[in-house]
């Protein structure tokens, strides 16, 4: 008698967030009454990187009086850091981490404010006019949000990793019905007798069900999904 197949639940926190694209940094530069504040995006995925892109700076920019900088970190945004690096207390670091946390909120970039795993720098050459520290409020969250504006941003989505025992005959074919239904094979390993084909589906419980069910039409119930755990993947732009 087969049994339904016990699916994973999901884990807790969102399945999909906004990040920055991977690859280069992002850069760009604004003047503020003969300030230069030089920004600099870079994703990353922990504290670490974070601050090695700090230290980058600073050997880059040696002359900079300032490198403030501020981060996020998490599908649940749980990591948050900012930093003022010699400017007055709550007029950097605090307005960059703002202004990484509030991105998207009424914006058409992205769908709502779910940015992390980025880490934002501004180096500034101060220009010899003091702005005051509503002016430097204003300045550094400009220069963040200015270059978030402009920066290549890509959505992050969770997905279900699965294997499913097939005899050798039929995982070809099985392979083929389950690319169709929106799954991302994920490679196969092979026993005397069967192929575990591998497979990632979108963290969903209705997909999942879905994907189930047609794995059971396909195998007339002797097949069913096994988690095997969970990944991060860019949705292709």
């Amino acid at each position: 008698m087969n049994q339904t197949p016990q699916l994973p639940t999901a884990p807790p926190g969102p399945n999909s967030y906004t990040t920055l694209a991977a690859g280069q940094d992002f850069r760009n530069e604004i003047a503020i009454r003969r300030s230069r504040f030089i920004t600099v995006l870079r994703r990353v995925e922990d504290e670490t990187g974070a601050r090695a892109l700090v230290a980058e700076l600073r050997r880059e920019f040696y002359g900079a009086r300032h490198h403030c900088s501020a981060f996020v970190l998490g599908p649940g945004r749980s990591v948050r850091r900012s930093n003022d690096d010699g400017e007055p207390s709550g007029t950097a670091g605090a307005p960059m981490l703002d202004a990484l946390l509030k991105h998207g909120s009424g914006a058409g970039t992205v769908p709502s404010a779910d940015l992390s795993d980025v880490c934002a720098v501004v180096v500034r050459y101060f220009g010899g006019i003091l702005l005051g520290a509503g002016g430097l409020v204003r300045a550094y969250s400009e220069s963040v949000g200015t270059a978030l504006e402009l920066a290549p941003l890509v959505r992050r989505n969770r997905l279900q990793l699965f294997t499913v025992s097939v005899p050798h005959a039929d995982a070809g074919r099985v392979e083929n019905e389950l690319r169709t239904a929106g799954c991302v094979m994920t490679g196969n390993s092979y026993g005397a007798e069967r192929t575990d084909v591998g497979l990632a589906i979108a963290d969903d419980a209705a997909v999942i069900a879905a994907v189930q069910d047609r794995l059971a039409s396909l195998s007339a119930g002797h097949s069913t999904l096994v988690p095997v755990g969970v990944d991060w993947v860019d949705a292709a732009s």
